[in-house]
């Protein structure tokens, strides 16, 4: 099987090129928290809308978070090829439902199905291109009308962001190859 090799470009936010995105999720929850993406994407998703200039006193902010939501956008890819020989440590038996956020009870005991899902649902193209579109249109003063759909890659994004800060609290572990049994 050939390597899927992507540069999540980290350099840009992190100051240094990330190439696990195990890793890649720890420098991107130091680089900012997870409410605070997630407040910024809603921010950036309610402009879309509006004839006005989102953080117009800081638009470099904007810059920044889509720099790093787009070193998220391909690690979280690479995630996908990664649940075959991967584990999130387990849940704790009982939770408070607040600390699921966006997830399901399924995917919040295995995050890895959150990106499987978003990734048989929408490409790493299609969701770079929504974060470039949002954040474009987000820094403009003029209202756009779209023929494409911008909820479904919003509402994935928000669920991604939600497994990989479950993923960072729990942490991961390398499932151990099975021993066959040759006795048969």
């Amino acid at each position: 099987m050939k390597k899927i090799k992507i540069s999540m470009e980290t350099n840009f936010w992190a100051t240094y090129e990330v190439e696990d995105p195990f890793e890649m999720i720890r420098a991107f929850f130091n680089y900012c928290t997870v409410d605070s993406y997630k407040n910024t994407l809603n921010e950036v998703m309610l402009y879309v809308y509006k004839a006005e200039v989102c953080n117009k006193e800081r638009p470099g902010d904007v810059f920044d978070f889509h720099t790093a939501v787009k070193s998220f956008i391909r690690g979280a890819y690479l995630l996908t090829f990664k649940s075959k020989k991967w584990k999130v440590k387990e849940a704790p038996e009982e939770w408070q439902i607040i600390s699921q956020a966006s997830l399901n009870k399924e995917e919040y005991q295995d995050p890895f199905l959150v990106f499987e899902k978003a990734f048989k649902c929408k490409t790493l193209d299609e969701y770079e291109f929504f974060l470039n579109e949002i954040v474009h249109v987000s820094l403009s003063p003029y209202r756009e009308e779209f023929d494409y759909d911008l909820i479904t890659p919003h509402i994935y994004l928000v669920k991604m962001l939600d497994a990989a800060q479950v993923m960072s609290e729990r942490g991961v572990t390398k499932i151990k190859d099975k021993v066959k049994d040759n006795s048969e």
